[in-house]
């Protein structure tokens, strides 16, 4: 569930911001990965600070929540943290290629977010 809501959002975040095409994106493609992957985490550490504070101070954030209801919550922040998100998506491009960036969303980042937030969020709280 949390996959296709997110394939939705990203789709509004396309329409929403713009999407700023950069002339050294043959440089970047030609930077070793490592060097690439080094100059995205500061963006990955900005998307996810933001989504781990927006659910953080959400509400209906109480520990013990279930999986479904975590996702609930990172679906809704991702939206209020669409520009963080977006930079990040938009980097991944510029190094990676066109829909690279999406695809990372969607994916890798996806795939270890719900953990990150719950482990972030934990040790936030007194």
């Amino acid at each position: 569930m949390i996959l296709q809501a997110l394939f939705g959002l990203s789709l509004v975040l396309n329409v929403s911001l713009d999407n700023p095409v950069t002339s050294d994106r043959t440089a970047w493609l030609q930077m070793p990965v490592p060097q690439r992957d080094a100059a995205l985490l500061p963006l990955v550490h900005r998307a996810t600070d933001c989504i781990v504070h927006k659910v953080a101070t959400d509400p209906r954030y109480r520990a013990g929540l279930r999986p479904d209801e975590i996702n609930d919550l990172i679906i809704d922040s991702i939206a209020a943290c669409r520009r963080p998100v977006r930079a990040m998506i938009d980097a991944h491009d510029r190094m990676y290629g066109a829909g690279s960036g999406e695809a990372f969303l969607l994916g890798p980042y996806l795939d270890v977010l719900p953990s990150a937030v719950v482990n972030q969020v934990k040790m936030q709280q007194p």
